[in-house]
């Protein structure tokens, strides 16, 4: 009797724990190269995948830094980095040799684990939710059967790294900053996880492949318009969650340095700050592709006479897309105060995502999805 094949990272390990998905081309020339050995196998398929996460991280984060200061700069009427490279393309770069070899100062009163652990959460945190974004039908590391309620989970989790380091830097400041960002997160985060549940009762699924397969077909399938209102209303909750969740302006009062000098990092310096500052931008490229799985069909081509253009350009574009939108946000509204704050969760968002939630409940008992 054969022994059963070991799992792997690109195809599900069982049919209770993943939802199925085509086999790789590449996971298949790889077991044709290793034979008999399939945890030879499985061990250089998931070390190929990790790689490919770690390269997509590091390259989308110098795109959305340019892009940042480009997009800025257009809806200010100036241009922006020019000088290094065509348009300033190479500043993400000048900018990590910067800080490659930037001082990192340590000050005396730190609490020396945890001023040094935080810096690495965010990151962690962030190539754990790629992994279970679907790029295309087998471009996706790891599909589990409650990926939805996986990336909810991780989403909890910056907001540690943010209040880990703020504590261990034993700075007054940073510690606000940390304490604004713990009232934050744990508000938005109602809402955010609201606006899931929403999308899994519109799609039926709660696996990140199956999501996107639901929505499969024209434009209008996309759960976006599909869902009459409802989807409309969870993709505009979604965004304002998201742009909570990411700390990003007009909700930033973990930074605030028109107040708190710099916030939660103020006393991170050098590479540190740099992981700070890139995990930033690898969460935004996270939540955009999330907001494109759950409402604009993923991978899909808008119309089938598309398909031959590839998913993981499909997916990119939209995310791209999405992260306009929240760089739109941030140079266009203007700060909010802690308690404004803390109202439009309360007081609006969260009433309108739970009648909202209720809605795509009766839509889905009374069969119109």
């Amino acid at each position: 009797m054969s022994e059963p094949a070991v799992p792997s990272a690109l195809e599900p390990a069982s049919a209770t724990e993943t939802v199925a998905a085509p086999t790789s081309a590449i996971a298949d020339w790889i077991r044709d190269l290793c034979g008999d050995q399939e945890w030879l196998a499985w061990v250089v398929i998931t070390l190929i995948g990790l790689g490919a996460l770690a390269a997509l991280a590091s390259v989308s984060a110098m795109v959305l830094v340019w892009m940042e200061r480009k997009v800025s700069a257009h809806m200010q009427l100036r241009l922006g980095p020019m000088r290094t490279g065509w348009h300033g393309a190479l500043q993400p770069m000048a900018d990590g040799l910067k800080l490659l070899f930037k001082e990192g100062l340590l000050p005396r009163t730190t609490d020396l684990f945890s001023y040094l652990l935080a810096p690495f959460i965010p990151m962690a945190t962030a190539l754990l939710a790629l992994a279970v974004i679907p790029f295309s039908e087998t471009w996706q590391l790891a599909d589990p059967e409650l990926g939805i309620i996986y990336v909810a989970a991780l989403s909890g989790m910056s907001v540690f790294a943010i209040l880990i380091g703020s504590w261990g830097s034993n700075n007054k400041y940073s510690l606000l900053g940390g304490m604004r960002a713990a009232a934050q997160a744990l508000s938005y985060e109602i809402s955010l996880l609201l606006v899931l549940m929403t999308a899994v009762l519109m799609s039926g699924e709660t696996a990140m492949q199956a999501i996107v397969q639901s929505q499969e077909g024209y434009f209008w399938n996309w759960w976006l318009i599909r869902a009459p209102g409802v989807g409309f209303i969870a993709f505009i909750a979604f965004i304002i969650s998201a742009t909570a969740e990411l700390n990003r302006a007009p909700f930033d009062f973990a930074e605030s340095e028109s107040e708190l000098t710099g916030g939660f990092h103020t006393e991170y310096a050098g590479m540190a700050f740099a992981m700070f500052f890139l995990a930033e931008y690898v969460h935004l490229l996270v939540a955009a592709c999330l907001g494109a799985v759950l409402f604009l069909g993923g991978y899909l081509p808008p119309v089938p006479a598309l398909a031959f253009i590839p998913g993981p350009v499909w997916l990119l574009v939209k995310a791209f897309g999405l992260v306009f939108l929240f760089m739109w946000f941030r140079w266009t509204f203007p700060r909010l105060r802690i308690d404004q704050l803390l109202n439009l969760e309360w007081k609006f968002l969260m009433p309108v995502a739970l009648l909202n939630l209720l809605a795509a409940g009766a839509l889905r008992g009374w069969g119109w999805l």
